[in-house]
């Protein structure tokens, strides 16, 4: 989790993603950021988003829920 809040701190400094939540906090991310993230994300942790994954907004709301999907992926 450590790693993913570096990368989430690095690209978007001014957010506390330990307790950011786009339920509650708004969203934060817009789609061309998004394919950065993503992009990031694949590099960092050597795993590949499905498209069915980056379709449903769930997986991004918070860095819990990026750190679940990561982990996820990881074991499959």
């Amino acid at each position: 989790m450590d790693k993913l809040l570096e990368l989430l701190n690095e690209l978007y400094p001014d957010v506390d993603f330990a307790t950011y939540d786009a339920r509650t906090d708004g969203p934060l991310i817009q789609s061309l950021e998004m394919v950065e993230l993503i992009t990031e994300i694949e590099q960092r942790f050597d795993i590949e988003f499905p498209p069915s994954v980056m379709g449903d907004p769930e997986h991004f709301y918070s860095a819990a829920a990026i750190w679940a999907l990561i982990e996820r992926l990881e074991d499959e």
